[in-house]
């Protein structure tokens, strides 16, 4: 496992990748196993609120420290283990790569630092990938390459909140041009409870991946582009902008998330049923975005949707309609919101498709009923992704059947 820039990596992308960090896979006991199998029905359980955070089960910082060190040595450097950055904190930020294909997918998990059925699908996933041999994943190693970055907010996650850790006066002294600028607005001294300051990180990134913060910026509005303030979205960013360099173009990036309402789908034959992952692709306001097209002609929500749907295709073929694992339906439809310094939105108008999971509950709603159900249903969806990529598949979708899909009460909502 090396510590380094994606500018760097990208001289020695070539290289094999066997180096890991002395004694990380020999310390205390590894994360628990990804659970790759769907739970018995009387497993399945409901959403409910629990007294206190559910950390059961659930990968920490120093567990993944210790999974992707034994991931990039039993793969014998078919996964590639870099250190790509450092939180606030101090806590490293990873990318596992894998596959030699040339077209890109980057998927990041726990963005939101209590949101982490993400980063146990990715594990699974690199463990696949990383030790396969059946058909899908030769033709995924040999199509795709895929860059995982399995926890980009450890800071937020160890706290099990939403945001990271970052006073506002550490942010000035890191831009001292922004000394007397009011703060970013999705910047809070405190949050679900906790009272320590830091961002909303998935509002902290800008179209224009050289932004550098303006005091005249701030402090913005929630519809803006974000600034770039923390070193966790400034380190997504800059492993974008290394793969545009590498690859001329990333293909798609994913964001996994949970969304906090546990909602039944409404509408089609699963109507009642509750959801599993909502599905959105970027929201840039009105007429798909349409004010954004002469500043950014790249963006195509179409290529958005039809990635979206081969997620919901997948999942929903893997299981069949009457599964829970095949609940997939849309998130809120994007000519109702606005969010340009969301990731996928940045990364949406320098010409990617994105994707967003949103898995139902959050991480302490969840218990172990429904965890392991919800692990899966992401996995089965960004394994669905790769696969379409690899054959092509998700070229030839219609992307006007991604409103096929049931939603789930948002629209019918007061």
């Amino acid at each position: 496992m090396r510590h380094r820039s994606p500018r760097s990596r990208r001289l020695l992308a070539t290289l094999a990748a066997g180096a890991t960090v002395a004694g990380l896979a020999a310390t205390s006991a590894a994360a628990a196993p990804v659970r790759t199998a769907p739970p018995s029905p009387d497993e399945q359980g409901t959403c409910k609120t629990f007294d206190d955070p559910q950390f059961t089960g659930w990968t920490n910082h120093a567990e993944l420290k210790r999974e992707l060190a034994q991931l990039e040595q039993t793969s014998g450097g078919r996964v590639q283990v870099d250190v790509v950055g450092h939180t606030h904190q101090g806590r490293e930020l990873y990318t596992a790569r894998v596959g030699t294909g040339d077209r890109v997918l980057l998927v990041q998990s726990a963005i939101h630092g209590n949101e982490r059925t993400g980063t146990e699908a990715l594990l699974g996933i690199l463990k696949k990938l990383g030790s396969g041999n059946d058909p899908a994943t030769r033709r995924a190693l040999e199509n795709v390459t895929l860059v995982a970055m399995p926890m980009v907010n450890p800071d937020g996650g160890e706290l099990n909140r939403r945001m990271n850790v970052v006073p506002w006066d550490d942010v000035v002294a890191d831009f001292p041009q922004l000394a007397g600028a009011p703060r970013a607005w999705y910047h809070s001294l405190s949050g679900d409870g906790i009272a320590q300051p830091g961002f909303d990180l998935n509002r902290d990134f800008n179209p224009d991946l050289g932004y550098v913060p303006r005091p005249e910026d701030l402090p913005g509005e929630q519809k803006d582009a974000g600034f770039f303030l923390s070193p966790e979205s400034q380190t997504i960013r800059d492993v974008y902008v290394g793969l545009q360099e590498e690859f001329g173009a990333v293909d798609a990036v994913v964001d996994l998330h949970h969304m906090g309402p546990c909602d039944d789908l409404t509408g089609g034959p699963q109507d009642g049923k509750p959801i599993s992952v909502s599905l959105d692709y970027p929201p840039l306001g009105v007429d798909d975005g349409a004010a954004y097209l002469a500043d950014w002609p790249l963006l195509d929500q179409d290529r958005s949707r039809r990635y979206a749907l081969a997620v919901a295709n997948g999942i929903q073929e893997q299981y069949g309609t009457q599964s829970p694992l095949a609940a997939v339906g849309r998130y809120f439809h994007p000519d109702e919101r606005e969010y340009a310094g969301q990731g996928r939105s940045a990364f949406a108008l320098n010409g990617s498709a994105t994707v967003l999971f949103e898995v139902r509950g959050q991480q302490d709603d969840l218990g172990q009923k429904l965890h392991g159900m919800l692990v899966q249903s992401v996995r089965t969806g960004v394994e669905s992704l790769i696969d379409a990529m690899a054959t092509g598949e998700v070229d030839t979708l219609d992307g006007d059947d991604f409103f096929e899909l049931p939603d789930y009460g948002w629209e019918d909502a007061d």
